[in-house]
């Protein structure tokens, strides 16, 4: 009897053969856990560990809900400068949709005060958007926004019109600054993401100044089996 590594490792092969071949290209959909249960005659856990370690090397993205599907290049995105994901998406030859989850004003608490640099208690405008690329979701953007710098934010459509876009043509960028650091997702950005738990992330922390007033808090959230994040001086 074939060992459990054995098993796994020849389930591993014959998908990464297929894939390498050309015969599966980018965006097939690979044979779920039930599937190669029944074709390779193993358990569902070597099934699991197999399609598991597949998406954690960048051959397979797990989409929740959805299945798995043979995995694109790995999209490069620049770490200088603040640019539109919509634009990034269309450069390449994707398709990009949005999908607004939320947009409302809030109460800003300390943090977010001296993050905008407003007074404590003050209202603040609020969105979380999804960025997708060819219908798979590749970008959670929670953003907040000094109402100072742009009044009407909330009235925008931000399904035809990115925040990046709008904000830009309303108040235009004088500085930014940024961080860049690997997290775990929440629950519900592992639920916009279609991803699970345990896939890594990596998160862009961004605030943006337009005629040295502060406009915008961004968290720019990629899965990382999906993004590599680059920078070239």
């Amino acid at each position: 009897m074939q060992e459990a590594g054995a098993l796994y490792e020849r389930v591993k092969a014959e998908i990464r053969a297929r894939i390498d071949s050309g015969e599966w290209p980018p965006q097939t959909r690979v044979p779920s856990e039930n599937e190669i249960v029944a074709r390779f005659g193993v358990s569902r856990m070597t099934a699991h560990r197999a399609l598991r370690e597949l998406a954690s090397e960048g051959l397979i993205l797990r989409i929740q809900g959805r299945g798995s599907f043979v995995a694109p290049q790995r999209h490069r995105v620049g770490t200088m400068g603040v640019r539109n994901i919509a634009e990034d998406i269309r450069a390449r030859g994707g398709v990009h949709r949005a999908e607004l989850v939320l947009a409302q004003q809030e109460i800003c608490g300390p943090d977010l005060a001296d993050a905008l640099e407003i007074t404590l208690g003050l209202p603040v405008f609020h969105s979380i958007v999804v960025h997708h690329e060819d219908e798979v979701p590749i970008q959670l953007e929670d953003r907040f926004v000094n109402p100072k710098v742009a009044p009407d934010y909330l009235s925008q459509d931000f399904t035809a019109q990115t925040p990046n876009a709008y904000l830009t043509a309303v108040a235009p960028l004088s500085r930014s600054e940024q961080s860049i650091e690997a997290v775990a997702p929440q629950p519900w950005e592992c639920r916009l993401l279609a991803i699970g738990r345990a896939d890594p992330c990596l998160l862009v922390r961004r605030r943006t100044w337009s005629a040295e007033k502060a406009a915008t808090a961004v968290r720019l959230l990629h899965p990382g089996t999906r993004y590599r994040l680059e920078s070239s001086l």
